[in-house]
């Protein structure tokens, strides 16, 4: 970004300067309409501009760089010839040779250098002529800018040499220069990140082959962890991540730092970036399908890119390629992929869903996912199969767990009670509670959907099951009521369907259903450990 500076503005009409206007003050010109009678000055041609430009150069130190920023190079010559200095700074200390970079006009540069400009140069943000040229990729301005003694080992303020930001704009003519002038191939910025990263990541194969026949490191690592393999998976760049590969890495290493728990593998990492075509590459390589680096496969990632949390969650992946998350799991499985694959180590904590133990199949019944459910289905998949706390698909699709303040359940209430109908189906019991207590009319109330504890109700579930506390003390009133973990949410329609349910059923409704329940609930001492 570059600071805005007061120029010196005239209007000229058919060689007649109207008027002119410095610093936002209008001043006018008086000529000879008559002895006291303002008129217009009268200069045509070659003499109007020379007055302009004699005028720009007392008004303004910088009026060659003036010239410049505008791309007014006629002007910027006569201001050559007439003598202006060549060096002057604008505010924010952009130069000609700067403007003339970033306008890509070669010839001009090469005025300003014989001029007695300064090649090295910097502007108030410690940018030099040389690094614009190389953020273009312009390979010409590039060498020239060297065989007028730039200096190539400069660095941007972050520690990023020329190198990099040749790499990451693409261009092969401005990285060759570099490379020949001695910049060191594997110089490092201050995150530890390298020219074959920068390239990695935006997927410009021709130059980092060029870095890796200039004897790249291509198993360096960058703060974090992080390598230009993961870089490129991130980033969906699917032929860099081929030609990564060539050079005998392993497909199936995670992400380590000494300062930070393991990260995602490839696979896992391109899945969770909605790259499916990279993954599918990915898998023809070798990666191995049921893979937990973090604690969750492809699989089980699969589900929360597809429908991640609504509210204040995070938003899906935008993603690349033509490969659809659909196409994408059945190649899993057909690779070898367990379609009954359980989390290793997920969420659990307080008033949590607990996704330890969770397929693949009752995280999709979670998400309310019934298109992603049949196809598990059809690959093989166990319905039966609980978390570790005991809960079933039924379980999951109902609601069961706080998402806390701000969030929503990925599924909407209708195809929760859809998937509840297909599970029932399969022969799943809705008469169920997990080992914390829960039951199918705790998750409606949870998520606020009167309508699935109506459903519920006319599926038959026996209130001597979903009419008690849970481990946390909380019945579905109490749930309803507001009284849960975060901020206190109740719900009046959630509350007028369970009282509806309740009396239809006999059942008594107190008074004050949380009286003995802490309203705020944030007593993190009563969390369970996680598993």
């Amino acid at each position: 970004m570059w600071l805005l500076h007061w120029a010196n503005w005239r209007v000229v009409f058919c060689g007649l300067v109207l008027s002119s206007v410095v610093c936002g003050q209008e001043s006018l010109n008086y000529g000879c309409g008559g002895a006291g009678v303002p008129g217009p000055t009268v200069l045509c041609g070659l003499a109007a501009d020379q007055a302009a430009d004699q005028a720009a150069v007392a008004e303004s130190d910088a009026a060659v760089a003036d010239a410049a920023e505008s791309g007014d190079w006629s002007r910027l010559q006569r201001l050559l010839e007439s003598g202006a200095s060549v060096l002057q700074a604008q505010a924010d200390g952009m130069t000609a040779l700067h403007w003339a970079v970033l306008h890509g006009e070669a010839d001009v540069v090469q005025r300003l250098l014989r001029s007695g400009a300064l090649v090295d140069a910097e502007n108030a943000y410690g940018v030099r002529p040389l690094a614009l040229a190389c953020e273009a990729g312009a390979g010409e301005l590039v060498q020239q800018l060297l065989r007028a003694g730039a200096d190539a080992g400069a660095r941007g303020a972050g520690g990023e040499s020329m190198l990099m930001l040749a790499a990451r704009a693409g261009r092969l003519p401005a990285v060759s220069a570099l490379l020949a002038a001695g910049v060191p191939v594997d110089a490092c910025d201050q995150k530890q990140q390298t020219a074959l990263m920068w390239a990695s990541a935006e997927g410009h194969v021709a130059v980092v082959q060029q870095l890796l026949v200039a004897g790249a490191n291509v198993r360096a690592t960058a703060n974090a962890g992080w390598t230009a393999l993961l870089f490129a998976v991130r980033e969906g760049r699917t032929e860099t991540v081929r030609l990564l590969l060539g050079q005998g890495l392993d497909v199936n290493a995670p992400r380590t730092s000494d300062k930070r728990p393991p990260g995602p593998n490839p696979l896992l990492l391109a899945v969770l970036n909605g790259h499916f075509e990279t993954a599918a590459a990915l898998l023809e390589s070798g990666a191995d399908p049921n893979a937990q680096p973090t604690g969750q496969g492809a699989l089980h990632a699969v589900v929360t890119v597809r429908r991640p949390v609504r509210g204040d969650g995070d938003p899906p992946p935008v993603g690349s390629g033509g490969l659809g998350s659909l196409a994408f799991v059945r190649m899993l499985v057909q690779r070898g992929g367990d379609v009954n694959l359980r989390l290793r180590q997920g969420v659990s904590g307080f008033a949590d869903f607990t996704t330890t133990g969770c397929t693949a199949f009752v995280l999709a019944a979670q998400t309310g996912d019934l298109a992603l459910l049949e196809l598990l289905l059809e690959l093989g998949a166990d319905p039966q199969i609980p978390n570790a706390d005991g809960a079933t698909a039924v379980l999951a699709a109902a609601g069961v767990g706080d998402l806390g303040s701000g969030l929503e359940a990925a599924g909407s209430e209708s195809e929760a009670i859809a998937v509840l109908r297909r599970l029932e189906a399969l022969g799943l019991d809705l008469n169920v509670a997990d080992e914390n207590g829960e039951t199918a009319v705790h998750g409606a109330a949870y998520q606020n959907w009167p309508g699935l504890i109506e459903y519920l109700d006319g599926r038959g579930l026996k209130p001597e099951i979903w009419n008690r506390s849970n481990r946390w003390g909380w019945t579905p009133l109490i749930i309803a009521h507001g009284y849960r973990e975060g901020n206190f949410r109740p719900d009046v329609a959630t509350i007028a369907s369970l009282e509806r349910v309740m009396r239809a059923r006999g059942l008594q409704i107190p008074r004050d259903p949380g009286r003995d329940v802490e309203a705020n609930q944030q007593s993190w001492d009563r969390k369970p450990k996680s598993r």
